[in-house]
C-alpha cells in the first residue's frame, strides 16, 4: 500500500516538474518622453520591474515605477530602451514581495499588489572600489565579492537618540579649521559655481580628514570629472579607504537619485560598525535636477523656479539620513559627516535650491568667484560662511578670535577702494589702520597649497599668532 502511494507521489511530482512557472506580467500601453505607460499590474511606488525589449535576443530593460494613475502605471527606465515595441512585456523585479489582504486572487478583481525594496551591495569589501548607482563596479578589478545586500530604505534615528555633536573633525584645511570649524557628525553645505576649485578643495577633505571610512558620490557630473577626482583629487592614499559611487549626468535620472541614496546607505552602514565616516556628495544639485526631471515627467506642476514642491521634500530626506548615530550597547556611536555642493547658478545664493539646503544643513562654506580670478586658493569668502555648531565645539577664545578675524576682514573689504586710491589717511581710525597692516596676513592664512596638510591644532595656533593672542603660530612664517 505504502509503495502505491509512493509511486503516485512520485509520477504527481514528475508531472509538476513539466509545467512552466507563472509569473504575473503587464504591457506597455504608451511610451511619452521618459515615461511609460503600463496596465496589467499592480506594483507600488518605488517598485523595480523589468521590460520586455527584443524577445529574440532576451534584451531586457530595467524600470522604476515613479507614479499611478487607476490602473495605469507610470514607468521611468534606467537604461536605453531603443527599439521598445508597443505592447512590450512587463514583468516585476526579482525580489517580489506580495502583499497579503483578505481576499484570495480568484476573489479579487484585480491582480494583488506586488513591490520591491531595492537591496544593493554593501560590506569592507567595497573599499578601494568605484561603483555606478547599481552597485556595479565600474574600476574594472572585477566582481565584488564577499558583500552583503543591504535596502537602500533605512531606519530613521530618534533625534532624541543621536549622539551630540561634541568632538572636533580635523579636516586638514587651514581655513576651515581655524574660522569654520567642522564637528564630527555635522552636515555642512560647499556652495560654488562652476570652475571656482570645488572639486579640488573636496579632494583635500577626502584626503586629509581625521576619518575611519570615506564614502564619495559623484552625482551628475561630467563623465571626465569621475575619472579625474578619483586620480588627482582623491589619490591613492584616499582612495585606500574610500567607496565612490559614480552616476554621472548621461545616466537616467532615476540613477542619479539613486545613486545619491546607495552613497548615503552605503555611510549608514559604515557608520552602524561604529565607523567615523567623512561623506562627500557632489553635488546636491543635480540631485534635486533628476528628481525634476523625474516629477515633471509624470505631470507634477512645477513651482519655484521649475522645482516641483516634490524635490523640496526629497532634500532634507536624503540630507537627514546623515549625522551621529545612537549608542548602541553601550558603544559609542558611529558617525556621518557629510559635505554636499550645491550649485549656485550664475553664482545666485538666493537659487531655491541653495536657499533650501541652507536651511536644512549645520552650515555652509561659499566659494567666490572673485578669490579664484585673483588666485586666492582655497576661494572660501570666509564673511559668507558659517559653522552652525563651532560655538558649542570649541574655546571661547577661539570663537573670539574668529569674531575679530572676521570684523577686521570686513573693515579692510569695506574701505577697500577708498585705501587703493589714496583717499584713506593713515591715523584716521585705528582700527583701519590695524586692518591695513594685518590684511597680508589675514589673506595668506586663508589661503593654502593643494598639497599641505594643516591640523586643526597648527590653524588654532596661528590664528592666535597671528591676532595677538597668548599663543604662538606663524602663518606661512610671516607673524
Amino acid at each position: 500500500m505504502a509503495a502505491r502511494w509512493s509511486n503516485r507521489l512520485q509520477n504527481a511530482s514528475r508531472r509538476i516538474s513539466t509545467i512552466e512557472s507563472w509569473n504575473a506580467s503587464g504591457r506597455v500601453t504608451r511610451a511619452t518622453g521618459m515615461v511609460l505607460e503600463a496596465t496589467g499590474l499592480r506594483l507600488a511606488v518605488g517598485a523595480a520591474c523589468k521590460i520586455e525589449i527584443s524577445p529574440r535576443h532576451n534584451h531586457w530593460a530595467d524600470a522604476e515605477v515613479v507614479g499611478f494613475h487607476g490602473n495605469t502605471l507610470y514607468l521611468m527606465p534606467q537604461s536605453d530602451i531603443s527599439g521598445l515595441p508597443p505592447g512590450a512585456r512587463i514583468i516585476p523585479g526579482e525580489t517580489t514581495v506580495v502583499q497579503v489582504d483578505d481576499r484570495t486572487p480568484e476573489e479579487a478583481d484585480e491582480t494583488p499588489l506586488t513591490s520591491q525594496a531595492r537591496h544593493l551591495p554593501v560590506g569592507d569589501a567595497l573599499l578601494g572600489r568605484v561603483l555606478d548607482a547599481a552597485g556595479r563596479p565600474l574600476d574594472g578589478l572585477g566582481p565584488v565579492n564577499h558583500v552583503s545586500q543591504a535596502s537602500l530604505n533605512a531606519h530613521i534615528i530618534n533625534p532624541l537618540a543621536r549622539a551630540p555633536i561634541d568632538t572636533v573633525l580635523d579636516v586638514g584645511v587651514r581655513a576651515i579649521n581655524g574660522l569654520l570649524t567642522v564637528g564630527r557628525g555635522q552636515r555642512m553645505g560647499l556652495f560654488a559655481g562652476s570652475g571656482v576649485g570645488k572639486s579640488v578643495l573636496l579632494g583635500m577633505m577626502a584626503r586629509y580628514t581625521a576619518a575611519d571610512i570615506i564614502v564619495v558620490g559623484l552625482i551628475g557630473e561630467r563623465g571626465r570629472e569621475v575619472k579625474e577626482f578619483i586620480e588627482h583629487n582623491l589619490g591613492p592614499e584616499g582612495r585606500k579607504r574610500a567607496v565612490v559611487v559614480a552616476a554621472p549626468a548621461d545616466v537616467s535620472p532615476l540613477l542619479r537619485m539613486q545613486g545619491a541614496v546607495y552613497a548615503t546607505r552605503l555611510a549608514e552602514y559604515f557608520r552602524d560598525q561604529g565607523k567615523n565616516v567623512l561623506l562627500i556628495m557632489d553635488s546636491l544639485t543635480r540631485y534635486a535636477m533628476a528628481q525634476r526631471e523625474i516629477a515633471l515627467a509624470i505631470g507634477e506642476p512645477p513651482a519655484t523656479k521649475g522645482y516641483p514642491p516634490s524635490v523640496f521634500a526629497k532634500l532634507p530626506a536624503l540630507v537627514e539620513r546623515a549625522g551621529n548615530g545612537a549608542p548602541v550597547g553601550g558603544k559609542p556611536a558611529g558617525s556621518i559627516t557629510a559635505f554636499y555642493t550645491v550649485l549656485t547658478e550664475g553664482d545666485d545664493q538666493q537659487d531655491p535650491i541653495a536657499d533650501s539646503a541652507r536651511a536644512i544643513l549645520d552650515g555652509h562654506i561659499v566659494l567666490s568667484r572673485k578669490l579664484a580670478e585673483a588666485g586666492h586658493y582655497p576661494a572660501i569668502d570666509i564673511e559668507a560662511s558659517i559653522s552652525r555648531v563651532m560655538n558649542a565645539i570649541v574655546p571661547q577664545a577661539q570663537f573670539s578670535m574668529v569674531h575679530q578675524f572676521k570684523q577686521m576682514l570686513s573693515r579692510y573689504q569695506r574701505n577697500r577702494d577708498l585705501i587703493a586710491v589714496g583717499a584713506y589717511r593713515q591715523g584716521n581710525d585705528p582700527k583701519i589702520d590695524e586692518a591695513i597692516e594685518k590684511y597680508p596676513w589675514l589673506e595668506a592664512y586663508l589661503q593654502q597649497s593643494i598639497n599641505s596638510r594643516i591640523d586643526y591644532t597648527r590653524a588654532s595656533k596661528e590664528l592666535a599668532g597671528l591676532l595677538g593672542h597668548p599663543a604662538t603660530g606663524d602663518v606661512n612664517g610671516k607673524a
